[in-house]
């Protein structure tokens, strides 16, 4: 088939460039998580489409020549007190079930002690921009095209199907909706979806750094791996739109200064993934009656190999093969045990509107605002967020989402307006930087000193 493919962005601009690049079909506690929600199967599911990512990743970088540092590592979900360990036996257990060949272990290459870990052997680490840059490249030379900077926004469903963007139309039989988090709202992919912000840095240490692929049960989370002689930690997760300030990657550094003789920390970024209510990817038709639209989505932080199973999965499907995970990963399937769980995301999202009607100006004047932080002002009846930049340039917004209309909150960790309800992130001047938004947010002249 002939292939386009349609970027608001850069190719691994965004998510698939801001995280710690862990391939490995051991991840946290996933897979009591799914026997939790889905049962047994569906983390037996879950366990072969991850295990056939890992090595789908080795493959394509061998075949394509991709030169990403990619190199396999032990990993490890590790507990570091008595209190975290059931969670790790259970995860052993679930894990076991699902098919996977792992270990108990009370080793693991960490400078600190841990009460257990479960280890899965020959997994992946590598360089994700390098890895996605190269299989753009490939796309290209097996005669498909990439259009960057170019944002979706508009679908109509037809033979064929029409993909209006900013820069014209494209047109195609068939269409794949793999914006991460699905832009349009058909399939209620917002009611299902919890969009979570994660954090991490990059460290130079004085001696070794650790050489496996780790990551604790419990809160906070703390991932860990290394590059090129640097400590590389992520946690510090949150629900996108709550208020961040830079705590997240003071925790982060704290953390690793309490464990290892920091030199320095050269590098800070955050993330963000979608999480379905029940804690399993939707890989397929976009809505019961999409004949010619699939979407790909909720990989749960674990998006490398989450990406990588769904483009075989998606394939197969459009091609008319069979697939073995297919009926499993549906998006319009039913999930009974995950209910609550929907019940109260979709009551948080209801709060969020609710509480919107009583936010109140946080300062009565421009001035009031220090640089590089952004406060809500009042101008009648209309609500702007305002930030002043370091140099003191003003930046006004209006503050409702145009997804579904949801009061931005301001992330000081990243100098972005975030979605509460959706995960839509916006920069200082309105521009979308995460869907399911399209449209920026709508420009504000400063309210003037009285």
């Amino acid at each position: 088939m002939r292939v386009a493919v349609v970027e608001a962005g850069r190719v691994a601009g965004a998510t698939t460039a801001y995280n710690t690049a862990k391939a490995t079909a051991l991840q946290s506690t996933v897979h009591s998580a799914i026997r939790a929600h889905r049962g047994t199967e569906a983390a037996q599911v879950y366990a072969a489409a991850n295990t056939h990512a890992v090595a789908e990743i080795a493959r394509l970088a061998e075949q394509e020549g991709i030169e990403c540092d990619l190199r396999r590592r032990p990993a490890y979900t590790y507990a570091t007190g008595a209190s975290d360990l059931p969670a790790v036996e259970q995860e052993a257990q679930a894990a076991r079930e699902a098919g996977l060949p792992i270990t108990f272990s009370t080793v693991v290459d960490l400078p600190f002690p841990v009460a257990g870990a479960v280890k899965l052997d020959d997994q992946i680490e590598f360089h994700p921009v390098r890895y996605a840059l190269g299989l753009a490249a490939a796309l290209v030379r097996a005669g498909g095209a990439i259009f960057e900077g170019t944002r979706a926004l508009r679908l109509r469903e037809g033979s064929p199907c029409r993909v209006e963007t900013e820069h014209g139309a494209a047109v195609g039989d068939r269409v794949v909706v793999a914006t991460h988090y699905p832009v349009w709202d058909r399939g209620f992919y917002f009611a299902r979806l919890e969009p979570h912000r994660s954090y991490a840095l990059a460290a130079r240490i004085r001696g070794d750094a650790p050489q496996d692929l780790g990551i604790n049960t419990g809160q906070p989370t703390r991932s860990i791996r290394s590059y090129d002689g640097r400590l590389v930690l992520a946690g510090e997760g949150h629900p996108t739109g709550a208020v961040a300030g830079t705590g997240p990657y003071d925790r982060l550094e704290a953390f690793a200064r309490e464990h290892w003789d920091v030199a320095e920390v050269t590098h800070r970024w955050s993330a963000q993934d979608p999480v379905p209510y029940d804690r399993f990817p939707m890989v397929g038709q976009y809505t019961p009656v999409s004949a010619r639209t699939y979407v790909a989505t909720g990989f749960m932080k674990w998006g490398l190999t989450g990406g990588t199973f769904a483009g075989t999965v998606l394939a197969d499907l459009i091609t008319g093969q069979d697939n073995a995970w297919a009926e499993a990963l549906s998006p319009n399937r039913v999930s009974p045990r995950a209910a609550p769980v929907l019940g109260k995301m979709n009551l948080r999202v209801g709060a969020h509107f609710a509480a919107d009607r009583m936010v109140r100006s946080q300062v009565e004047e421009v001035d009031e605002i220090p640089s590089g932080e952004a406060r809500i002002v009042r101008d009648g009846v209309e609500l702007s967020g305002v930030y002043r930049d370091d140099d003191g340039g003003l930046h006004a917004v209006g503050l409702r989402c145009t997804h579904l209309g949801c009061l931005v909150r301001f992330n000081g960790a990243e100098r972005t307006w975030d979605c509460p309800c959706h995960g839509s992130r916006f920069d200082v001047d309105g521009g979308v930087l995460e869907g399911p938004a399209v449209r920026p947010l709508p420009s504000k002249e400063p309210k003037p000193p009285s």
